[in-house]
């Protein structure tokens, strides 16, 4: 009978990874975990603490630190490979999981499906002459070489881009190997994981190629299986159920969606929230089920396209079943920075990414040309922005893998502020109260077109108490809507009282809020 090797990867949630483990193994399967470097050493800790007496969990000897499109996530995948080839010499599969998998099946349904046929199963596309990417870089993904991360270090990434595509410095792909694409969420049988592992020792230019390549998750594994492996013995296709939203995002599964999971093709799903603990109960119990029955209907993802066409022309009889739940998520943490000169703001939010490296984003809903990634349109316009706002919100959670995000808004979306701060997130808002000289208000005024460069100053004078006069309600809305973590930053206030809100608002150790608070000319103009 078919016995699993789960791979797992995983950077947050201790106490979710190891019942999952526990969960997976107790059916007398295996698991080897890959806990992300940067994450938190405590979490890891934990973990391996709480599974120490399980013989069929190991870890990874080496932990990578693992960034989105990089290929650490290609060597943390064949770090944990090469620890489960060497504990589990009884392994027949090996499957790819993340944290936010949850088995649909039970362990019976799963073995009996996998000793059926003896194949590979893993999406595995022509390179180039399939849809697969519909947007952004293809062929450059290969033929330039990629050392930067383009989430992290987006400057950098595309000025080495830039500067390979000025000089021409092309290269050329491995003559013998047909670059395939596909899912990262393959299922492999043993022999091929050890021819897999043997490739990587030996074909040394292949590897040297597919560290500079862009996202090779989706064509390392893709590649090697079909190069390696009799076609007759492959099945094009995942077992992991997953769909994408019209922005390319991946739709999240709550608790409502128990049945609809069961009936689908495959043998584990992909992501459940963090939040269903109901559907994660659910699907426990069912994975040590060896009576379930399963009738298999396949028809979530053609659901999920005749919804969305119904709601793009207004027809909607109901909420969608993937937004029963809008909430940004009650496990994240949005931290707003409230103020009136976005200089200022800006100025404070580049220390504390500096100091912190929390992903931060500027005023996304004021300016139109703030920096965002291609959300598939959804950040297109400031309208759609502020339409679409916990949605977009959302995205940019999942586009930076976070859970803590920093942004920056005026203190006159007050409307933006209440929605946000009513969401069932941790949402923390630090209001920075600068003082505003006449002619810093003059200046104000011309920007926002309320006076010219020929208004007289006699006119301009009238404005000033009115202009001042504004900006003190918008501060007053603020407080009057009685936000429950309201902290607020003054330009009067020395250092150390200014650092004392910086902590609050980061949770931060002291002396780093200190070191942002005294950011050389904060608040000059």
């Amino acid at each position: 009978m078919a016995k699993i090797a789960f791979i797992l990867l995983c950077h947050k949630d201790p106490d979710a990874i190891i019942g999952q483990a526990n969960m997976l193994t107790a059916a007398g399967d295996y698991m080897a975990i890959h806990f992300d470097a940067r994450a938190d050493a405590m979490a890891y800790q934990k973990i391996q603490t709480a599974l120490a007496d399980n013989p069929n969990v190991t870890f990874a000897k080496k932990r990578i630190k693992c960034g989105w499109g990089e290929w650490s996530l290609v060597q943390a995948t064949l770090n944990a490979i090469e620890a489960a080839v060497e504990k589990f010499p009884r392994a027949t599969h090996f499957y790819m999981l993340s944290g936010d998998c949850a088995a649909i099946k039970s362990a019976r349904f799963s073995h009996e499906f996998l000793d059926r046929d003896d194949m590979d199963y893993i999406e595995s596309f022509d390179y180039f002459a399939s849809d697969w990417i519909k947007t952004g870089m293809k062929e450059e993904r290969l033929i330039y070489r990629h050392f930067f991360n383009e989430r992290k270090n987006k400057k950098l990434f595309y000025t080495s881009f830039n500067l390979q595509k000025k000089l021409g410095l092309t290269r050329k792909i491995p003559s013998d190997i047909q670059i395939m694409i596909g899912s990262q969420w393959w299922c492999l049988r043993r022999r091929t994981i050890e021819w897999i592992l043997d490739f990587t020792r030996k074909r040394r230019d292949v590897m040297r190629f597919f560290r500079t390549t862009w996202i090779p998750d989706e064509t390392f594994f893709q590649t090697i299986v079909r190069h390696l492996v009799p076609e007759t013995e492959i099945r094009t296709r995942t077992l992991t159920f997953l769909m994408f939203t019209d922005y390319g995002m991946p739709v999240t599964f709550y608790n409502d969606h128990y049945d609809l999971l069961l009936s689908q093709d495959a043998l584990f799903a992909r992501k459940i929230s963090p939040e269903a603990t109901e559907l994660k109960t659910r699907l426990g119990a069912l994975y040590a089920d060896d009576d379930a029955e399963f009738k298999i209907s396949d028809e979530g993802r053609s659901l999920f396209k005749f919804l969305s066409g119904r709601g793009r022309i207004g027809r909607r009889f109901a909420l969608r079943f993937w937004e029963t739940e809008s909430t940004l998520g009650r496990e994240r943490e949005l931290m707003i920075l409230v103020c009136k000169k976005w200089h200022v703001a800006k100025r404070l939010l580049a220390r504390i990414k500096q100091v912190t490296n929390v992903p931060a984003v500027e005023y996304l809903f004021n300016e139109d040309d703030t920096p965002l990634p291609d959300l598939g349109g959804i950040q297109g316009s400031l309208g759609k922005r502020t339409r679409h706002r916990r949605a977009l919100m959302r995205m940019l959670f999942d586009y930076f893998e976070t859970d803590r995000l920093i942004v920056c808004m005026d203190p006159g979306n007050i409307d933006l502020l209440e929605d946000f701060n009513s969401d069932r997130s941790t949402t923390r808002m630090l209001e920075i109260q600068c003082d505003f000289t006449d002619d810093y208000l003059i200046g104000h005024a011309k920007r926002v077109g309320l006076a010219g460069e020929r208004t007289p100053r006699e006119t301009l004078e009238r404005l000033l108490p009115t202009i001042r006069g504004d900006i003190n309600f918008e501060s007053d809305r603020i407080r009057d809507a009685e936000f429950e973590n309201h902290l607020i930053l003054k330009q009067s206030n020395p250092s150390d009282a200014n650092a004392e809100q910086i902590e609050n608002f980061l949770k931060i150790a002291p002396d780093k809020a200190l070191e942002i608070a005294q950011t050389d000319h904060l608040f000059a103009d």
